[in-house]
């Protein structure tokens, strides 16, 4: 993985999750900016998969164990969708609560990754 790029979507992460709890908990309904967020998020995850597997054909193999970092990344990716398929089944403030919720549980998913990826030995 490329630290850079996982620093840059750990802070996404969280400023989409604080974004998104704080208009939670303010009591606004989803909306395009609470939704976008979480958007740009799931947007960043899906070149995150594209980097995972062009990273080990050039040089850059994970130490840890790959089925793992992959179950991660996976989970990762489907993590925003249902967030904002229950965001929008149940338009109330508590909905965007769960977006920020998301938001947060991905930053500590992406940092488990980083860790797997360069960290752990298998």
């Amino acid at each position: 993985m490329i630290v850079w790029y996982t620093t840059l979507q750990i802070v996404v992460a969280c400023a989409s999750g604080l974004f998104c709890l704080i208009a939670g908990l303010a009591g606004r309904r989803p909306s395009d900016y609470t939704v976008g967020s979480l958007a740009l998020v799931e947007a960043l995850l899906i070149i995150q998969v594209v980097v995972a597997i062009v990273a080990p054909l050039a040089g850059n193999p994970p130490t840890g164990d790959l089925l793992e970092y992959w179950v991660y990344l996976v989970s990762a990716v489907l993590l925003p969708v249902g967030g904002v398929l229950w965001a929008l089944l149940e338009r109330s403030r508590w909905s965007t609560v769960i977006l920020g919720v998301v938001g947060f549980a991905l930053a500590i998913m992406l940092w488990r990754m980083q860790m797997i990826w360069t960290v752990q030995v298998a």
